[in-house]
């Protein structure tokens, strides 16, 4: 039977709800579920394994690449009177989707169409606008080229760019290339509406990207980025007080439908938390909220990334310095560790990662017996064999990420060690969810490491644009509900 896999959606109502302030919304990250893309749990990790990777590799090459099967998280929402559900992606800061007509080049099997409630194509309404080629939104779509440049392209007359009258003349296409897909779009202008309690949520003139062909790319993609285009600073152009914050706390599945019984909530805004505390450390615990931290690291070369800086990684009781590449981004726009929604597994350079490992496995190793076969079939490793006695692995060290502004946060044991059970050998199976980054040496620039969704599991993770800050707190999630009512 094939192994589930999942696929998280944004349902199409956006809830209001009482104890949130006038100025923020929830919404509702709804999981379901697929067993057709998959044949085992070992091809399942085998996959999301290699899509991290492939999305980490964007990364070092700075561009965006929307999620992938095994880890996506899809929102909807209304352009002119059409519903259409889109990729929800930290990582990228520009908001686009498939247009009527549309191609779709090697795309069998991307997605499964019954996980994503609105895939489109959109139909484009007659209420619809071309952006012009004198809008600052072109000049951002096309890495800040000079409008003269773009309305050139367009084949404004050159008295009328002179003149600066170019305001019939459309925003020239645009190229967007990713790791494994790329897609060609127009830029149009409409009416965003998110439907909620009275009034509806309306946003006038919003930008988005208009795709007709796509390479591997069937679904478009929401870019929550810190970029001019994104949906978060499209919003906070109207309600800054929705669009400067936002958080979200992904409830834990470990690939496992049954532990999933609420939707992951997605909040817009600032809301009142009456356990909330300051303390810039994120422990086990949660009997009590705390709230860590860390600061965003401005990327000179690319604004649009969430970096932090990892100082340190702690196994057991040894704590590992990270190396100058992980705490800072340079003056070229490389290092720091990127917070991505859009990536499974968190994504480490070689020679860190070979550190953190070789402590992980040296405790752990002495106990358990190393499953060679099982980390060649889901590209994981190191993966352990389980004793027969035990029903889990008890003998495996803490794991704590120490971040800049003397912020820890100590992850719990299933973000970093999934254990299931192997068919072939008839035990159960424990893998770290680590992943090697490569060889710094060898790579183009860009970030040093990326910290995937699948590590942000149970913790409210925290965008504050105003304060330019990330922040961790250890939470119940489907708990985190009832305290918003």
């Amino acid at each position: 039977m094939a192994s589930p896999v999942f696929f998280v959606f944004l349902s199409a109502l956006f809830f209001l709800l009482p104890s949130l302030s006038n100025s923020s919304l929830i919404l509702p990250l709804s999981h379901s579920l697929s067993t057709t893309l998959f044949n085992s749990t070992h091809h399942l990790l085998k996959s999301t394994a290699s899509r991290s990777a492939a999305h980490f590799r964007r990364h070092r090459r700075q561009v965006s690449l929307p999620l992938a099967p095994g880890s996506d998280y899809t929102l909807s929402f209304s352009l002119g009177s059409q519903t259409v559900s889109l990729y929800m992606d930290t990582g990228s800061d520009v908001v686009w989707l498939p247009c009527h007509p549309f191609e779709c080049i090697l795309c069998e099997g991307k997605y499964s169409p019954s996980s994503i409630p609105h895939p489109g194509p959109l139909n484009l309404s007659s209420a619809v606008r071309r952006s012009t080629c004198k809008s600052a939104a072109c000049s951002a779509v096309h890495s800040s080229s000079p409008s003269s440049d773009l309305c050139a392209m367009a084949k404004c007359p050159l008295e009328s760019i002179e003149t600066s009258d170019c305001k019939s003349f459309p925003c020239p296409p645009f190229y967007y290339a990713y790791g494994d897909g790329s897609f060609i779009a127009k830029l149009y202008e409409d009416t965003l509406s998110i439907p909620m309690s009275t009034p509806s949520l309306k946003l006038p003139n919003f930008t988005f990207g208009c795709a007709h062909t796509a390479l591997g790319e069937p679904i478009g993609v929401a870019g929550f980025g810190r970029g001019v285009l994104s949906l978060p600073a499209q919003l906070a152009t109207s309600s800054p007080e929705i669009g400067n914050y936002f958080s979200y706390c992904l409830i834990s599945h470990s690939f496992d439908m049954s532990r999933v019984r609420k939707p992951s909530p997605l909040i817009l805004g600032r809301y009142e938390n009456k356990e909330k505390k300051l303390r810039n450390e994120v422990s086990e615990s949660e009997d009590v909220v705390y709230y860590s931290y860390t600061p965003m690291l401005d990327n000179p070369k690319h604004s649009y990334f969430y970096c932090v800086g990892l100082e340190a990684v702690t196994v057991g009781k040894r704590r590992i310095p990270a190396p100058e590449s992980l705490r800072r981004v340079d003056r070229r726009g490389n290092g720091g560790m990127v917070v991505d929604s859009g990536t499974t597994f968190t994504m480490l350079p070689r020679k860190f990662y070979e550190s953190v490992v070789g402590e992980f496995d040296r405790r752990v190793g002495e106990v358990y017996r190393r499953a060679s076969s099982v980390e060649e079939r889901t590209g994981l490793s190191p993966c352990y064999y389980g004793n027969e006695e035990e029903k889990s692995f008890a003998s495996v060290p803490k794991l704590v990420l120490h971040f800049g502004g003397n912020s820890t946060v100590v992850m719990p044991r299933r973000n970093y060690f999934y254990e299931f059970f192997d068919g072939g050998a008839k035990r159960k199976v424990g893998c770290m969810m680590l992943m090697d980054g490569g060889d710094e040496a060898e790579s183009d620039g860009g970030p040093a490491g990326l910290l995937g969704n699948y590590q942000q599991q149970g913790f409210e993770v925290v965008y504050d644009l105003e304060a330019k800050r990330v922040g961790f707190a250890k939470r119940k999630c489907a708990s985190l509900w009832d305290s918003l009512k």
